[in-house]
């Protein structure tokens, strides 16, 4: 996974935010998160969603019947950086996260749904509700 993410994010950085493969077309930001025992940096891409000025990120972790690491380490750490392709350029922008209520979760989750099926399809591999974290600018 970490040699697949390397290539997604030097690819990312080189093209102003812009990918092709699976993520082609779709929105794209770099998280940046710290380690919540090791204190290490991490970066991981994924997918967002533009919500209320902030940026919805989906813990679905491909619909593994666990949460991705990166959500505990941000519950532990959550005020974060991201990189976000702007006008052919990327842009760092440092934020808070926050996961989402469940009142505040429904209309992104079932947006992101609609917008891209195959979170549907993550959701329905796991028992589990997938969270969906808020990022907010600092």
């Amino acid at each position: 996974m970490s040699d697949w993410n390397d290539k997604v994010i030097a690819e990312f950085r080189g093209n102003g935010g812009k990918v092709g493969g699976n993520f082609e077309g779709a929105p794209l930001l770099l998280l940046h998160t710290t380690g919540a025992k090791s204190r290490e940096s991490r970066v991981n891409p994924m997918m967002y969603q533009a919500v209320d000025g902030g940026w919805a990120v989906f813990a679905s972790y491909a619909g593994l019947d666990v949460n991705p690491a990166w959500l505990h380490n941000l519950k532990a750490h959550p005020d974060v950086a991201i990189e976000v392709g702007a006008e052919g350029e990327v842009e760092t922008i440092d934020v808070h996260a926050k996961v989402m209520t469940p009142e505040d979760r429904e209309p992104v989750w079932e947006e992101q749904k609609r917008r891209y099926p195959g979170f549907a399809e993550y959701e329905q591999k796991t028992d589990r509700v997938i969270p969906v974290v808020l990022l907010t600018r600092r």
